[in-house]
Order: structure tokens, then C-alpha cells, then sequence
């Protein structure tokens, strides 16, 4: 055993090694804007076959298969929790279609092309085949978002995802469970009542642990605290009971149980959502890091033209005939069948399925078992890599992104906002004005602005507004209540940097404060809704001035020396608020009046603290924002309306 641990990592640093390398690899990726995928593969290759730190085999052992199947377990029953059909919109039609219709006969495509272009023989390609109805919604979605498709292809492309994960998965159980029961059965009528038997259990247990879930959850018979641990460890014995009578069988149980969960309109869905998003998150990234970690070259090198024939004839036939005669007859444009044709990544999912079923096939006499993992990574990594270049320039080949720059989504009408966003559209930047109230649209709607009249939160608003159209939201209405429950609600979606949210009154007295993950950025000069509708009744303006070598911030502050900066637009048109922080470097004359405001014993101290915080490095960072090309978004007093220079 010692011997063991000198030539490889011991189970507590393999581990780590594998959180650190799979959540690395998610985060460098949002940070290049890149497939999350591409880079796991890469980072599992090369600490894995390339140089030999992580075996998993030889440095984790016999727990590698039943964690592998546990994450895939979770991973799919979190693909049947996304399942909530009300939210399908004007994309049920489609996406109904190229799941009754398109996973069929994707399976039977898929299955031909690895038959007759990889090779393999029927069982393998029949189990394989299954798994490449997925198309991946963790990796559609970012490509979607860079895209910038319009709302119709995105949703069907994004739900066509969702629905056809575990769709996938079940059918390469069910292709798994028939071929190793008709290999261990003595008839063929005695292999179809085994195999009925075990989907039927598998089918009770996961209708009846969902509906179990439900009942108590609604029913309060669960306090708050224990709902996550009681549905992981549902979770658990939904997955492991099935399995005892059908091998995998549990697969299809824990996906049952999602999706009844997904339409049981449970109060608390918020919370199970978020704990599913993060256990797939980490999950998907150690399963991915450990198969390509188990990767073994000389098993790639048993690949030969014919991966490249399977993979051709994936893109180019299997995927393009599924997706065209699938949505013959639902009145979709040529344009965006044809973007939906030519548009299907595979993700995680197909990977993990594929390398955990590869397994079983060779374990059960299977020969050809062995070469669907790195048929898997074959197929994955050229479809990412390829769609991850082409679907931006496709959608805009095919008129079907969405144009201009990235837009900004003001929540409330008001004066201000109205200003605002006449502002935002003067220079050619999408914006949508949406209030619950009615009369608060007026004023933005004779402005000629577009207006979106209902709750934000509402499913009405979820079926008709583009909100990959989108890339920032203001909350500004005059309920500071709602405005903080619409910033955290859509957090997640547009990110936390990207919604920002006006200062609430009284919010910065400690009595009112809220927890920093409650609400969005600050934004509008530290100013509340009715101090920001005071100014404009007296007569402020919104100014948007670019700034040059020959006018630059120095000069605009001359100019405006009451003026408040709201935000800039660099050249790409991206809206981006003023710092806070950077007020008191750019202003230090408004800094050192706000100190003089303070009682005397305080003032010392909170010039020493200034003073500590007014580094050269911070002074310079804060101005290279306000660099030439920058466009300045401001409130500006009617003192300050008649500026020296022109704009």
C-alpha cells in the first residue's frame, strides 16, 4: 500500500485535485467566455494520460463506478427537475415534436452512423445511440447567450435540451437493460418480462417518491431546514432500490422524480432549484475531470477514419434529417429550422452516460463497449468546439440574432427612468421599460419607448420577453421592496454585477440594512426613487457626453461641477454603472465636503481612512475607466446645462 501512494495521490488529494480542477476549469471558462467542457477534457487529459498525477482507478479504487453513478443519478434526476412544462411558451409546439417525433428517429440515425460509419456492432450502437439524442443544455446555454439568438430558436434549441437530456438518458437504459437481459435471459419472452418488470418498478418508485416529496413539502410536513437533506436523501434511495432489481433501472426512477417534482407547483421550488443547480454544478465538473482523467490514450488510439466518418455523418446527416422532419408542418421559417438543424452540441451528460454504460457493455462481453467512451469525447469535443465558432455567425448568416448592442431592462416608469432610458436609446442601445402598474407606462410610452406592462416575475413576462436580448436590469420602481425582490430573483440569470438596483430609503441606516446577497449594485448616485423624481421636477437632465483626447474627464468635470455620473458606455455600447467606490478618487473635492458634514471628533479619522484608500494605484485604475471613446452617462442640474464645450 505504501508503494501505492508513492507513485499516485491518496483518495483525500485526488479528490481535491479533482474539485480544484472541475470548478477551476467552470470559472476560467466564464471568464473567457469559452465552453466550460473543452476545458475539463483538457485539464482531465493532461493531469490524467498526458502526465500521470491522477489515476482514479489506482488513486481513488472501487469507489470511482458507484460515485460516477451516483453523480450521473443526480445530474439526470436535476434534467428532470428543469421539466416544468408550463414554461414551454410558443416553443411547445416545436420542442413536443423534435421530442416525440426527433428522439426516435435521432436514435435510430444515431445508431446507423455507428454502425455503418464507426463500426461498432448492434448492441454497442444501440446503447450509444440512445445517449446521442442529448444535445446538452449545460453547454447550449452559454452558446445561446454569445449568440444572441432570437427568442424562438433560443427557446427551442435550449428546450430541446432539457427535455431530450434525460429523454436520452432513459433510452440508452432502456437499449443497456435490453441487451444485458437478453444476454442473461434464456428466451427472448423471459428477457421482455424482466425487462418490463424493472421499468415498471423503476417507473412506481419514481412517480412515488415525487409525489411523496410533494405531498410533504406542500403539506409542511417537513420544516425549511431539512427539505434539502430529505430530497438528497430521497434522491439516494430512489436511485439504489430500483437498481436492485434492474441494473441502472435507478436512472429512470430519479429522472421520474424530477420531473413530477418540476409540475407539483411546489412553494419552496426556489430552494430545491438552487441546491439542484449547485450539486450539478460540482458533480458535472468532478464526473467530467474523473472520465477524462480514466482516459487512456492507447484506447483513443484504437480509433481510427472511421470516428471521423461517425462524427460527419452525426453533423451532417443524423442531426439535420432529425430536426427537419421533426418540425415538417409546424409553420417554423426555413431560417430557423435550418439554424436548428445545423446546431446541436452534446455535453457532460453524453459523456458521463456514455463512459459509465461503455463500461458495462465490456464488463458483460461486450467487446465493443470499450471504444464508446472515446467516441464520446470524439463527438463532444468536435461539436462544442465547432458550434462554439459557427452559431454566432450563423444565426447572423440566417437573420435570426438578435441585433444592435447589449441592452439594458429598466424595471419601473417614472421620470427618471424615462430619461434614462431616451438616453440608452439615442445611442442605439435596446431598452424595455416594465411596471406592474399601468399608469406608470404612460409617460415612457408617449416617449415612444418600449414598454412591457405586468409583474417581471410573472410567467406572462417569462413567455414574451427576450431576455437573452438583455444583458443588464435596473430596478427602479418606487417600491423598494419589490425592487430588491426582483434584483436577487434574476441575479442568477443576468449575473450579480449586471443588476443594479436604486438606494432604498433609509437603507443605509443599520436598523434597515439587508444582507449583501439581497438586491442588486447600487445605482443612481446613492439617490432613492423620490430624491431622483425631485431633481427631474426641477429641471435635471440626462447628458451622455464621449469624452476625447481633446475633451477629457478633467474637462468634463469643469464643465459640470454639479453634475452626478450614473454610468459609461464603452465603444462596444456596453452600459456599465459608476463605482461607488470610485467617487471618492474622481471627486475628491465632494469627498472632502462629505467629510466636513461629519461630527469633528469623526473627521481625522475619516481622512486618515481616505487617505489609505486614495492610492495611486486605485486613482489610476478609477480614471482609465473614464479613458477618450468612453461615453459619460450623467445627471446634470440646470446650472450645468450649458456647458462650455460642445458634446
Amino acid at each position: 500500500m505504501a508503494t501505492e501512494h508513492l507513485t499516485g495521490l491518496g483518495p483525500v488529494e485526488a479528490f481535491a485535485l479533482v474539485g480544484a480542477l472541475g470548478v477551476g476549469s467552470q470559472w476560467l471558462a466564464w471568464r473567457l467566455k469559452l465552453p466550460a467542457i473543452v476545458l475539463m477534457l483538457a485539464a482531465g487529459l493532461i493531469v490524467g494520460p498526458a502526465l500521470d498525477i491522477l489515476d482514479p482507478q489506482r488513486d481513488i479504487g472501487d469507489l470511482v463506478q458507484p460515485l460516477i453513478s451516483l453523480a450521473v443519478a443526480v445530474i439526470l434526476f436535476e434534467g428532470g427537475l428543469t421539466l416544468d412544462l408550463h414554461k414551454l411558451g410558443d416553443a411547445r409546439k416545436g420542442v413536443t415534436r423534435l421530442v416525440l417525433i426527433g428522439a426516435p428517429l435521432g436514435w435510430f440515425l444515431s445508431t446507423a452512423a455507428l454502425h455503418w460509419g464507426a463500426g461498432l456492432g448492434w448492441e454497442a450502437a444501440t446503447v450509444f445511440g440512445g445517449i446521442m439524442v442529448v444535445t446538452g443544455p449545460t453547454v447550449i446555454a452559454p452558446l445561446l447567450r454569445q449568440a444572441k439568438l432570437q427568442k424562438r430558436p433560443a427557446n427551442l434549441l435550449q428546450w430541446e435540451a432539457i427535455v431530450n437530456d434525460p429523454v436520452g438518458a432513459l433510452a440508452a437504459v432502456l437499449a443497456f437493460e435490453f441487451v444485458l437481459v437478453g444476454r442473461e435471459a434464456e428466451s427472448l419472452p423471459d428477457a421482455l418480462v424482466q425487462l418490463g418488470v424493472g421499468i415498471a418498478i423503476a417507473m412506481a418508485v419514481g412517480i412515488a417518491a415525487g409525489m411523496a416529496i410533494s405531498y410533504t413539502f406542500r403539506r409542511a410536513y417537513v420544516p425549511e431546514y431539512m427539505k434539502v437533506p430529505v430530497l438528497f436523501a430521497t434522491l439516494l434511495v430512489t436511485f439504489a432500490f430500483p437498481n436492485m432489481m434492474l441494473h441502472e433501472s435507478g436512472l429512470l426512477a430519479v429522472t421520474v422524480m424530477g420531473l413530477i417534482i418540476a409540475n407539483a407547483d411546489l412553494p419552496s421550488f426556489e430552494e430545491l432549484r438552487r441546491f439542484k443547480e449547485h450539486a450539478t454544478v460540482l458533480l458535472v465538473s468532478g464526473v467530467f475531470i474523473l472520465l477524462a482523467a480514466s482516459m487512456d490514450f492507447a484506447s483513443l488510439g484504437q480509433l481510427t477514419w472511421r470516428a471521423g466518418l461517425f462524427v460527419a455523418l452525426v453533423i451532417l446527416v443524423a442531426r439535420p434529417v432529425t430536426v427537419l422532419v421533426s418540425l415538417i408542418g409546424t409553420g417554423l421559417p426555413r431560417n430557423e429550422k435550418l439554424l436548428i438543424a445545423l446546431t446541436g452540441p452534446r455535453g457532460v451528460v453524453l459523456v458521463a452516460v456514455a463512459g459509465l454504460f461503455g463500461e458495462r457493455l465490456a464488463a458483460n462481453g461486450v467487446s465493443d463497449g470499450a471504444v464508446v467512451g472515446p467516441l464520446a469525447f470524439v463527438l463532444v469535443l468536435t461539436t462544442v468546439v465547432l458550434h462554439g465558432f459557427t452559431l454566432a455567425p450563423l444565426a447572423r448568416r440566417l437573420g435570426l440574432a438578435s441585433k444592435g448592442k447589449p441592452g439594458v431592462l429598466i424595471l419601473g416608469g417614472s421620470r427618471f427612468t424615462t430619461a434614462l432610458a431616451q438616453a440608452l436609446k439615442r445611442e442605439e442601445v435596446p431598452v424595455l421599460i416594465a411596471d406592474p402598474n399601468h399608469a406608470r407606462l404612460v409617460r415612457p410610452r408617449a416617449a415612444g419607448l418600449p414598454v412591457f406592462y405586468g409583474d417581471i416575475l410573472g410567467e406572462a413576462a417569462e413567455d414574451s420577453l427576450e431576455v437573452l436580448s438583455y444583458a443588464t436590469l435596473i430596478a427602479a420602481t418606487e417600491n423598494d421592496a419589490y425592487n430588491t425582490l426582483v434584483a436577487t430573483d434574476f441575479g442568477s440569470e443576468f449575473g450579480r454585477d449586471q443588476v443594479w438596483q436604486l438606494a432604498r430609503v433609509k437603507g443605509e441606516r443599520a436598523r434597515h440594512a439587508l444582507p449583501t446577497q439581497l438586491g442588486g449594485r447600487p445605482f443612481g448616485a446613492g439617490k432613492t426613487y423620490g430624491e431622483l423624481d425631485e431633481l427631474m421636477r426641477q429641471g435635471w437632465k440626462l447628458s451622455v457626453t464621449q469624452l476625447s483626447e481633446d475633451y477629457g474627464f478633467d474637462q468634463w468635470k469643469e464643465d459640470r461641477p454639479n453634475a452626478m455620473l450614473l454610468g459609461r458606455m464603452s465603444a462596444d455600447g456596453v452600459f456599465k454603472r459608476f463605482l461607488p467606490e470610485d467617487a471618492e478618487l474622481l471627486f475628491p473635492a465632494r469627498a472632502e465636503a462629505l467629510i466636513k458634514d461629519l461630527p469633528e471628533d469623526q473627521r481625522e479619522s475619516a481622512r486618515e481612512a481616505l487617505k489609505r484608500r486614495r492610492t495611486e494605484l486605485r486613482v489610476n485604475t478609477a480614471r482609465g475607466r473614464m479613458s477618450p471613446g468612453v461615453k459619460l452617462v450623467a445627471l446634470v442640474p440646470p446650472e450645468d446645462q450649458t456647458p462650455k464645450r460642445v458634446e
